[in-house]
């Protein structure tokens, strides 16, 4: 890069800045690495395709940018001129049919792993490949610094313009947008001290990140590893949730945040929670910001205090005018907003984040109409925190999870999407009702805690048949070695002791020879006075051997309590 060929140079947007911090970090990862792919049918021109997009590339700035951090102040943006679309062109017409799917998910996880050198432009790479005569898949893989997903649609459905227009001998006629520095202007233009206001004010009282519950610490050598799992309502569900969105005058955006903010409070037994959200960004006061292309997303804080005594329809009420809020001062970094917050730097702010999709990318490249059809149309992307839910409305309400495989389990994630369309399918029959009383759990839930676990209905031994101290004793003759019991360590309550079948028996054994020295006989009634504690297994154990029942006597009881359960039953103090 010469100063020949630099167009233009200004500072990042707070979430670029977050985004090269991130990269640089972790440059092996694939956070931030984005891919769009898609099949395209009919016949393609591949030098009309190419020039299609060497056109978009030369009218979107951002398209041609990189990033420079070292011997500067602040890291900045640099736009630059002359960049070739960087499209390679492929073919896999002789490719075996039953290889070819696999063959595809293979090159697409390449793309994504080859990541991009952040100083070096263009950060995209388009690859086309033809797999049969009237037949392509297009692969379009970008750093996420460049483009939020509703530049995409907006970049593609270009494209297909100006690919109609060359294909056809004709000049293509495209309206012209407005480039992404104006929108970093407009951020600087931005009162911060109203900003740090607000956020304060909004997260008073949240001094760490909210307990996800079904996590665990992650081991540090593991590989990074993200995985996924969705579900759909129903046509039916999510056509009644668009309804009582419409009739109360809600948004979807508004009931799916209320949903994961009740389930974060099921999970972790709070009533006041904090997740992440992913807002457009994009300001009303900035003519024509809804057609610009480059990254305008912010990730903010999203705090949910949960009365589970208030009517759930004033409760979505009053989350959504929270949210709305919360929009006015959508421009400030995140790094500030954790800065103004009683969270400690070294702790995240939140552990989960939002990300609800209004731009069906899908959707929106269908009503193309050419001499090009576009099928499969699918995006892949991965952010840096450990649970993201992503949630759009088609025509089913989709819920997603992504999350990180060291620390989360398959079946958690599972039970946690059941667990949130529950929330979401009951809404529309419960506005009225307490929020409390929204179900979490399924039908199938429901049935197995009330119904199957509750089946505890077994036969007893019969007079003369072995006691539960003979059980155990024959038990500790078959395997005599094998791990008995587990306990806190009373030194360090986050280490564990453990006693073998053979310790518990001799050591019991030894109880209940002292019991009858004591004339303790068949029939006597013998108080265990003792806090839950290896001891008093022992106990329990050894007046039984000793051929006594026993009472138990919770030291917490008041004395009072205590002296009356003796007196009551009969025992001698």
């Amino acid at each position: 890069m010469t100063q020949r060929n630099i167009e233009d140079i200004y500072p990042l947007s707070p979430m670029q800045q977050g985004m090269l911090f991130h990269t640089l970090y972790a440059p092996e990862s694939e956070t931030y690495i984005e891919l769009t792919s898609c099949t395209l049918r009919g016949k393609l021109d591949t030098v009309a395709f190419a020039q299609a997009w060497q056109r978009v590339i030369d009218r979107h700035p951002i398209l041609r940018t990189s990033f420079i951090w070292e011997d500067v102040d602040e890291p900045v943006q640099v736009v630059q001129r002359g960049i070739k679309a960087p499209l390679e062109v492929l073919d896999w017409r002789d490719a075996p049919p039953e290889q070819l799917a696999a063959r595809l998910e293979a090159r697409r996880n390449d793309e994504r792993a080859a990541g991009f050198a952040l100083a070096e432009a263009p950060l995209m790479r388009l690859l086309l490949i033809r797999t049969a005569d009237d037949s392509h898949e297009f692969i379009w893989t970008h750093h996420h610094a460049l483009l939020d997903g509703w530049s995409l649609p907006i970049l593609l459905r270009e494209m297909l313009a100006f690919y109609e227009a060359f294909s056809q001998g004709k000049t293509p006629v495209v309206p012209a947008s407005r480039p992404y520095r104006d929108y970093i202007a407009w951020l600087k233009r931005q009162p911060s001290g109203q900003a740090e206001a607000y956020w304060r004010a909004a997260l008073a009282g949240v001094s760490a990140p909210t307990p996800l519950g079904v996590d665990h610490a992650p081991n540090p050598a593991a590989p990074e590893r993200y995985a996924e799992q969705e579900t759909w309502l129903s046509a039916d569900a999510s056509a009644a949730l668009q309804t009582m969105a419409r009739q109360q005058q809600l948004t979807v955006n508004t009931l799916v945040a209320a949903a994961w903010g009740l389930l974060l409070a099921r999970y972790s037994g709070r009533d006041d929670v904090v997740f992440g959200a992913t807002v457009s960004g994009r300001p009303t006061t900035l003519p024509g910001a809804e057609n610009m292309v480059g990254l305008f997303i912010n990730s903010l804080p999203v705090r949910v205090q949960v009365d589970p005594d208030m009517p759930l329809l004033r409760w979505l009420r009053g989350l959504q005018g929270h949210l709305a809020d919360a929009r006015q001062f959508e421009y400030a970094a995140l790094v500030d907003i954790h800065g103004w917050s009683e969270t400690p730097r070294d702790q995240s702010l939140f552990d989960s984040i939002l990300v609800f999709e209004n731009y069906p990318i899908g959707e929106a490249l269908a009503q193309h109409r050419g001499s090009l059809t576009l099928e499969n149309v699918r995006s892949l992307e991965q952010t840096n925190f450990p649970l993201t839910l992503v949630s759009g409305l088609g025509q089913k309400l989709l819920l997603k999870l992504s999350f990180d495989c060291r620390r989360f389990e398959e079946a958690a994630i599972g039970s946690m999407l059941e667990h949130l369309r529950t929330l979401l399918e009951a809404m529309p029959a419960h506005l009225d009702r307490p929020v409390g009383d929204l179900p979490l759990l399924s039908e199938s839930e429901r049935r197995q805690l009330l119904v199957d676990w509750n089946a505890t209905a077994r036969s007893f031994p019969a007079a003369g048949e072995r006691g539960i101290h003979e059980l155990f004793e024959a038990q500790a003759a078959a395997t005599p070695d094998a791990l008995a019991a587990l306990f806190p360590s009373e030194a360090d309550l986050a280490a564990t002791a453990a006693l073998t079948y053979r310790e518990l028996d001799a050591r019991a054994n030894q109880l209940a020879h002292a019991l009858r020295a004591r004339d303790v006989q068949p029939g006597t009634l013998v108080g265990l006075y003792v806090e839950k504690s290896p001891e008093m297994l022992v106990g329990l154990l050894g007046i039984l051997k000793a051929g006594a029942a026993y009472l138990p006597l919770d030291p917490s009881y008041p004395a009072e309590r205590i002296r009356f359960m003796l007196e009551d039953a009969g025992v001698q103090v």
